[in-house]
């Protein structure tokens, strides 16, 4: 019952975190595009602001649901005489993972304060120009996200 839990609690918070980047990346920015820098950066800022302490969520339980199955994995096996060999889809799932939580933390304390200085200084060309990093490595994630669930669904 706790693996099952756990489990969905893992499969939620990815949800989460890929279904955020694709709402983000294809609806919300190409919408927001119409209005004027100003107006387009602050409002980016204030969705980004509230999603990443959501995603920063998601990671946390995303790492920590994934260690404990693959933790109870491993126990099992050796308490079963056997080795425990992760499979190639859990060790790509947890690789691109961890992948993942890196370029979020770059995009959250590197990219996503350049972008609140620039909104706190009203300087709306370094907004835009933060905007657009922050776009380009959520677009990484993102395709990184849809390859783990590729692998996770079809290896």
């Amino acid at each position: 019952m706790l693996y099952n839990a756990l489990k969905l609690v893992h499969v939620l918070s990815i949800i989460v975190w890929v279904g955020g980047m694709v709402f983000a990346h294809f609806f919300l920015r190409p919408a927001a595009q119409v209005l004027e820098p100003p107006q387009r950066v602050r409002l980016m800022h204030d969705v980004l602001q509230r999603f990443f302490v959501a995603v920063t969520a998601a990671v946390v339980l995303v790492l920590g649901s994934g260690l404990w199955m693959i933790g109870r994995a491993a126990k099992q096996a050796v308490q079963t005489g056997g080795v425990f060999s992760m499979p190639l889809d859990w060790t790509i799932m947890a690789t691109l993972g961890l992948v993942m939580m890196a370029i979020f933390g770059h995009i959250r304390f590197a990219l996503f304060r350049r972008l609140q200085r620039a909104v706190a200084a009203s300087d709306w060309p370094s907004g835009a120009k933060a905007l657009g990093s922050i776009r380009s490595w959520v677009g990484v994630n993102l395709a990184l996200g849809v390859v783990i669930v590729v692998v996770t669904l079809l290896v």
